[in-house]
């Protein structure tokens, strides 16, 4: 007769597993309530206790740490000598291992847990006999997912289960345990605030894999971090449309990144990663004009992001253009019956938090890992200095913290112009600063009279206030901090043109 050990802290299919089992002619051994699940459903079932001869102690701490379970697990059948060893020392072979974790996720979610509960919650013997099992999987089946019962059940009835087969389950349980292990580790660097340790650990869980990469010759997938709290795609609810692409997904996060920065109404259109259209109002259905009006040609077949529930008039609007993809915190049932009617526009529902504390941004290198605060600073963090003889107006520094908050978004060397609550221009991602200045007054055209500029790094020269003054710009908003910084002051004062420096960069590379 073979044997097989479960215990789980997840029930989920286990009695009929059991029986299934039983049904194969093994013999069951278990644990607490996993054993009690067992015997509630009527089958037979052996305590770990009669198999160890030692009774569970500390509460449960120490039960399946014990040679007559490991051994049974690790003794390879095909070793003479170890088969010796296992009959002279009374110890037989386990054949199956059905066990998952502790829920430590789960745990460490509740917005109350102490972390002494953290604590209770990391399992010890069942990683090891996992390990244990997974190791040994030329001979012993391990499961550690419950959606697997069914496919091992299968392979038992037929004969048995294949070596790759086996092979698979011991890879899917390495790669359970490492995710464990990475989310207890995570958890220790964040109480002990080691935020950059000498081995740097996380994990993520798999939500869909994709049609293709950023091109249709790369494969990809989408994974989300687990317990992630604030804004995130990989938690949107996706209520219309076709499956989200790798570039859609891309595209969708830089437009929930800028309106994160918005607290009044606003709407944000995002074309390949950079904004093209930024409004905000007192109301939806205006911003979103604006927005619109700032770019009318580049938000065609973009993403539209919105920090308000979507309206009926909204809605209407937005179903006029062409769009990939229209994500807010909500939908009205009006604005719903309005934008479904296009069936490949994408709507998702986006919790809009932000995240409770500083997170990471992960870059990958060539055989490396950068990894670096993301870019929360705003100018609440800044004390702002107005560098020339005018002041700018009012209305001036509420279009340059407009245009601040959207230059941070937009990639290096970066140039946005802004006027009466709206972008009207952004350059985005040229070589030199007068380069994306001189793309963001082609596009802004005669609007630029009297608009403010922002930029994402200081001027190394005063030829970008040249172009601004030429293009009609009355206001600029910038770091600050170049050794010629007095050339860029100079030029301001003698086009009259105020300027604030931030002591701030928003690079974006």
């Amino acid at each position: 007769m073979k044997r097989a050990l479960l215990s789980v802290s997840n029930k989920q299919g286990l009695s009929e597993f059991a029986k299934q089992l039983i049904d194969l002619n093994y013999e069951l051994v278990s644990t607490g309530g996993t054993k009690r699940t067992i015997e509630e459903a009527g089958l037979p079932v052996k305590s770990i206790s009669e198999i160890t001869e030692f009774p569970e102690i500390m509460d449960g701490r120490v039960k399946t740490l014990h040679p007559s379970v490991h051994g049974g697990l690790l003794a390879k059948r095909s070793n003479e000598d170890h088969m010796r060893q296992l009959g002279e020392l009374n110890i037989e072979t386990i054949d199956l291992v059905a066990v998952n974790l502790y829920p430590f996720k789960e745990t460490i979610a509740k917005p109350d847990v102490t972390e002494e509960d953290a604590i209770e919650n990391i399992d010890i013997g069942g990683p090891t006999m996992l390990r244990s099992a997974a190791k040994s999987f030329a001979d012993v089946a391990v499961v550690v997912d419950p959606d697997d019962y069914t496919h091992v059940i299968d392979g038992l009835q037929s004969g048995d289960l294949s070596f790759e087969e086996r092979k698979n389950l011991a890879a899917k349980v390495f790669r359970h345990t490492a995710n464990y292990d990475a989310m207890i580790a995570e958890y220790f660097s964040e109480l002990t605030e080691e935020p950059y340790p000498e081995s740097y650990t996380v994990t993520y869980e798999k939500v869909q894999s994709l049609r293709y990469g950023e091109n249709p010759h790369q494969t990809a997938s989408f994974y989300r971090k687990a317990n992630y709290k604030g804004a995130s795609l990989a938690n949107a609810e996706q209520l219309n449309g076709k499956e989200l692409s790798y570039n859609n997904i891309q595209d969708a996060n830089a437009a929930l990144d800028v309106v994160l920065e918005f607290n009044q109404p606003a709407a944000v259109a995002v074309k390949h990663m950079n904004p093209c259209g930024v409004g905000t109002s007192d109301n939806l259905f205006d911003a979103f004009g604006k927005a619109y009006a700032g770019d009318p040609v580049s938000i065609f077949g973009g993403i539209v992001a919105l920090n308000r529930e979507v309206d009926g008039d909204t809605a209407s609007k937005l179903k006029e253009i062409f769009l990939e993809i229209v994500l807010a915190p909500s939908f009205s049932q009006e604005a719903l019956d309005i934008l479904t009617k296009k069936k490949n526009l994408r709507l998702l529902k986006i919790d809009m938090k932000k995240p409770e504390f500083q997170t990471h941004k992960l870059t990958s290198v060539s055989g490396g890992l950068l990894v670096q605060d993301t870019d929360e600073g705003t100018l609440e963090d800044v004390e702002l200095e107005v560098a020339t003889e005018r002041q700018p107006s009012e209305q001036e520094l509420k279009d340059l913290e407009l245009g601040w908050k959207v230059v941070k978004h937009v990639k290096s060397n970066a140039i946005v112009v802004a006027k009466s609550d709206q972008t009207l221009g952004v350059g985005a991602g040229q070589m030199n600063r007068v380069g994306a200045a001189q793309i963001a007054f082609e596009q802004a055209a005669d609007q630029a009279q009297g608009a403010v500029m922002a930029s994402d790094a200081f001027f190394p020269m005063p030829d970008t206030v040249e172009a601004a003054a030429a293009a009609g710009v009355t206001a600029i908003i910038q770091p600050g901090g170049s050794k010629r910084d007095q050339d860029s002051i100079d030029a301001c004062n003698k086009h009259g043109i105020a300027m604030v420096f931030t002591k701030m960069r928003h690079f974006k590379h």
